[in-house]
Formats: C-alpha cells, structure tokens, sequence
C-alpha cells in the first residue's frame, strides 16, 4: 500500500489525545499518514454530515443519521461504565423538574443529548452550548440546569453544583450494557484495505498509549485547557479503556441499543 495521508478527527480532550498520541506522531507502524484535526465532538458531528474528513469520532447519537456517509470502527471508541453524562443544578431538583426547565445541552447530535432524551423526556427549553461552558452557566443562573460529560464530571461540584441524574447509571441499570459514548468512524467511500489499515493503526495506537503512559504527556498537557493534572489523569482513566482496543461484542451491544431506541434525531 503506497502512503496515503488521511484527515483524522478527534477531540482536544485528555481522552482522545493520550489514545492517538503515538498515532499522529509516527510512533506506530503504519503505511498511512494521518493529519489530526482537533475539535470539540459535536463540531465533529457537524463537520461528518458534510463528509469532510477522512476519520473522525462521531458521537454514537450521530450515527444514525450519518450511516451513509460513514462506517464505524472496531478500535478507539469510548465507552465504558459509570462514564456517562450527568445533569446538574445549583440545587437538587427531581430529573423531570430539570427537564422542564431552561436546560443547556453540549449539543443536539450528541449521545448525551440522546441519552437525556430516552431516560428523562424530552427538554422543554434546551440551550445548545459548548460542553465546557456549561458548569459556569448553571451556577452563574444563565440557565436552570445543564447536561454535562466529558471532564465537567470532575470538577462541577468546584462551582457549588450537585448532581440531579447519572444518565450513565440510568443506562447501565437498564440494559446492563456499557454505555456507548463515541466511535471512531471512517467515511464510506473509502477503500476496504484504508478502512482495515486505519483501524489497525488506530488500535495500535491505543495499545502503545497503554504500554507507555507518560509518553503523551506534553500532548495532553497542550490541549488539556489548563485542566489540572488530577483531572487528565482522572479523564484518561475513566474514558480509555478495553473498549477504546476494540469495542467487543458487549460494546457492540451497547451501541445497537442506543441506536435502535426510536427517537427522532436532528436533521
């Protein structure tokens, strides 16, 4: 296979940079190239229902709607278990009563968005927002409540916040499944072998993340926006895992639940 360079998606989060460190650096044996761009997940969402990049993490709540465009991979997924998304408030209110309320949200496309959706009803007043913007607006009193996931779960009690609902525990506790956050995903016009080739790249990148752990830490550290290093280390931990090596038959489970659930999904 002749070198090729591909357009690869992922989010500045300290997840997905320790997991392709070694992938974007050359530290994995590979006949292909990959040029990253960084963005927040539901701009990845956005940019995949225009087909612009080559690879890109797609939220699981997106996938659905992009199913022509792109075709999900076995390796650098993040699911797991007691990872998912929680709704918080500046005081504890029954889920329902947040729902009802002024509601910020990281996005309509994404899995949290279409977790709150199944287990909690459909938002009454829902404010689209970037995810690390909403723990400042529910304790500034922009909004009533908000919809929360990545390292906000970490460090959303530091601006006096409390926790209403664990979607993620409501999930697990109704299908005893993982839940699935996001996948790794490579678009559909692409050649078999690039797809089996970009996979295994992938999956060795995790692999080497895992075997050399410090070996991202500049990487992370430059695109962590001055999260601590508790907090990295906490956000590594919780969102890499088995499942990022290969989702599994349990993630593969997990995923067709949530994607089979019958809601409605943005245009």
């Amino acid at each position: 296979m002749r070198e090729r360079e591909l357009t690869f998606g992922f989010s500045p989060c300290p997840n997905d940079t320790f997991a392709f460190h070694a992938l974007v650096h050359g530290l994995v044996e590979t006949a292909l190239r990959f040029r990253p761009v960084l963005l927040d997940i539901e701009e990845l969402n956005r940019t995949a229902e225009r087909g612009e990049l080559d690879l890109t993490k797609l939220s699981v709540g997106a996938m659905p709607a992009l199913a022509r465009r792109y075709r999900m991979l076995r390796s650098g997924a993040a699911l797991g278990h007691g990872c998912g998304p929680l709704v918080v408030a500046r005081e504890a209110v029954a889920l329902a009563d947040a729902v009802a309320g002024r509601l910020a949200v990281p996005g309509a496309r994404t899995t949290a968005f279409l977790l709150l959706r199944l287990l909690g009803g459909e938002p009454v007043d829902p404010v689209e927002m970037r995810f690390d913007l909403i723990v400042e607006a529910v304790a500034r009193g922009d909004v009533d409540a908000g919809l929360i996931i990545h390292e906000s779960r970490f460090t959303y009690r530091e601006h006096g916040l409390v926790a209403v609902a664990d979607l993620g525990e409501l999930w697990e506790e109704t299908t005893s499944l993982p839940v699935p956050l996001a996948t790794i995903c490579a678009r559909a016009d692409l050649d078999e072998s690039v797809r089996v080739e970009a996979e295994a790249a992938i999956r060795r990148s995790v692999e080497y993340a895992f075997a050399h752990p410090e070996a991202s830490a500049g990487y992370v550290a430059a695109h962590a926006q001055e999260l601590s290093p508790e907090v990295c280390r906490q956000h590594i931990e919780l969102y890499v895992n088995d499942y990022s090596v290969d989702v599994g038959d349990a993630g593969l489970a997990a995923i067709e639940a949530l994607t089979t659930r019958g809601v409605t999904l943005p245009a």
